[in-house]
């Protein structure tokens, strides 16, 4: 079946650690991100329960110095997609 994505993904084999931020910074949660591309990205939360917003931070590093800020797309069982969100200036 040929991709119809605009923005092709890349897949990690065993995910990338990643946390969800809540975009006031209240809460944050751990995450593996499974693939990305340029408009959005395929997650595993530790907990779905634990995801309180549809729009958040994703942190790709501890110190959280390299982010997007996301919105929920889709869920399927345990995994998520999130869309980037453009910021506005």
């Amino acid at each position: 079946m040929p991709e119809k994505r605009k923005f092709p993904r890349v897949g990690f084999d065993r995910g990338v650690d990643a946390w969800i931020m809540s975009i006031d910074g209240t809460w944050r949660l751990a995450c593996k991100m499974l693939d990305a591309s340029a408009q959005g990205a395929r997650l595993m939360p530790a907990s779905l329960q634990g995801l309180k917003e549809k729009e958040f931070f994703l942190l790709l590093s501890s110190t959280g110095l390299a982010y997007r800020r996301c919105e929920v797309a889709w869920v399927n069982g345990d995994e998520i997609g999130v869309r980037f969100l453009k910021v506005k200036r």
